[in-house]
């Protein structure tokens, strides 16, 4: 055996070689194509990793991979890295994954060992238990490649869902995201977008117009305020990636690092006894007239600040975290301000994905009602509203976490039932002495049971308005439904805030098994 040592210089000329090797990676493809890059309004692939992670904790992972397929000119151009950038750092001191395609290098385009670093990454960030972020920014599969391109979206699809309701998943579309390439975000907990950059479809415009006729750019078909406001498939869209990746930023801070951990809690300046006086102004008592229900949680969470999610889909429901005490929640509420506060298809679609989300990662539910009923109509009811208002039902009814309910005024039929009433499992039901908890309205009420008598009188108008004013005195005061025990208590709502944080105090050690089963049957 030659245990002798190397020749003097030897290991030096090696270590600056690697040094040299490195840096040329980092650089990537040349000047010419961060240009281009930079010319259409996006970051790099490290610029952008740079602004989610803590400065200098980035540790990349197999920066020297190239692929190793033939034919069409690919054995001629192996670039290092094959186009997307794996590793993990920090964010606001917690490791994170994160992979992010190139595209200067095939268009950001998924080849074999392209897949297999992404697939290498996930497996490690779900045996660490720490959150993954995706940068989006590719082509889709590496038509080069065939099918073993295919099979690489396969092992990125099965691991998201593996990995669901496990680790927190962060999909940023950063560029196009066309075909296949468009599940793993739909797969994913959140999906963020920048406005004039970045593209999700499953067919583009070209096809589009070839099959059906119809002509539509890149963005009407998939940009980031039609999929933040149409299909709902964006939870936020922005005007720049830095506040985009700030955000991200953000957004992590709320969230655990695995289903195994509660959120992280941060130290707040707001008094959790603090009173909430500017509630008695903000909310009108007539349960008719609109306000909006914004203004009431800013006024509730920590320091105003909230975290909305699909703010432009599905108005008329607000779904958002924030901070009460210092503890991350999730807030469900109607939105008065848009159509009522009415549930319909999409807002019940909307606030059951996040309800199971929340449920997923520890986050206690703070549900705020002020809410008239389900929308009526021939549309609503031949798009399936019973099946996808039975989507919330089940998401409610499922959830283990500390929950607690707030009716300010109006909770009217099934919606009352479905916003998390006591009959289906909140811990903590509480309601201003504005609540009024009905079947229906007393109008509507007083129309169906008192019919006859209204149809036979003389001033049928007069004897509706009569008989409805009774119905409300009877079966629609404020302490009625407390007075069954279907409400805790009747708060003043300056003190909202204090009582809410006084349940989920109360409730932080909370444990509710489910019954043994391998999974549920949820609505479709």
């Amino acid at each position: 055996m030659n245990n002798a040592a190397p020749e003097d210089g030897r290991l030096r000329d090696r270590t600056a070689e690697l040094a040299d090797l490195h840096e040329k990676v980092r650089r990537g493809p040349g000047e010419h194509a961060t240009e281009a890059q930079h010319a259409k309004g996006k970051l790099t692939a490290r610029e952008r990793l740079a602004i989610v992670f803590d400065e200098d904790t980035f540790t990349e992972v197999e920066e020297l991979r190239r692929h190793r397929a033939t034919g069409f000119g690919l054995e001629d151009r192996r670039p290092h890295t094959d186009g997307v950038v794996t590793g993990w750092g920090q964010v606001n001191g917690r490791t994170v994954f994160a992979y992010a395609h190139d595209f200067r290098i095939f268009g950001g385009a998924l080849g074999e060992a392209h897949a297999e670093k992404i697939h290498k990454l996930m497996d490690l960030a779900e045996s660490a238990g720490c959150p993954l972020i995706g940068l989006c920014d590719g082509a889709g599969a590496r038509i080069q490649e065939g099918v073993t391109a295919l099979a690489g979206y396969g092992g990125i699809f099965t691991r998201n869902v593996r990995n669901s309701g496990v680790i927190p998943q962060i999909s940023v579309i950063l560029g196009p995201c066309a075909g296949g390439a468009a599940y793993s975000p739909a797969l994913t907990d959140f999906v963020f977008m920048v406005r004039g950059t970045s593209q999700m479809f499953i067919t583009g415009p070209d096809v589009v117009q070839a099959v059906t006729g119809e002509v539509i750019t890149h963005d009407a078909l998939g940009g980031a305020d039609a999929h933040a406001s149409v299909s709902g498939v964006a939870h936020v869209a922005y005007d720049d990636e830095q506040s985009c990746l700030e955000d991200v930023r953000h957004l992590l801070s709320l969230l655990p690092s695995n289903n195994r951990e509660l959120p992280p809690a941060e130290p707040t300046g707001d008094p959790a006894d603090r009173r909430t006086e500017a509630l008695l102004d903000l909310v009108p008592a007539d349960p008719g007239r609109a306000y909006d229900m914004r203004a009431v949680i800013g006024e509730i969470v920590d320091d105003g600040d909230f975290f909305e999610v699909q703010e432009s889909w599905a108005t008329n429901v607000i779904c958002a975290l924030a901070r009460l005490d210092g503890q991350a929640v999730g807030i469900v509420a109607n939105q008065p301000a848009a159509f009522a506060g009415v549930l319909d298809i999409r807002a019940s679609e909307k606030a059951a994905r996040f309800v199971q989300t929340c449920d997923a990662f520890n986050l206690p539910l703070v549900t705020l009602v002020d809410v008239p009923g389900f929308l009526p109509g021939v549309d609503q009811e031949h798009g399936g509203i019973i099946r996808h208002g039975a989507k919330l039902l089940y998401a409610y009814c499922n959830a283990t976490v500390p929950r607690v309910q707030l009716i300010l005024r109006k909770a009217y039929g099934g919606a009352y039932i479905v916003m998390d009433s006591r009959s289906i499992g909140t811990d903590i039901s509480l309601a201003w002495p504005s609540n009024e908890i009905a079947v229906m309205g007393a109008e509507g009420a007083a129309n169906v049971v008192f019919r006859r008598e209204i149809a036979a009188a003389a001033d049928a108008e007069a004897t509706r308005a009569r008989l409805a004013k009774e119905y409300r005195a009877e079966l629609m005061h404020p302490y009625y439904a407390a007075e069954r025990g279907l409400v805790d208590s009747v708060i003043d709502p300056a003190e909202t805030r204090s009582r809410v944080i006084g349940a989920l105090t109360m409730l932080r050690t909370k444990h509710a098994p489910l019954p043994t089963r391998k999974h549920g049957n949820q609505p479709q």
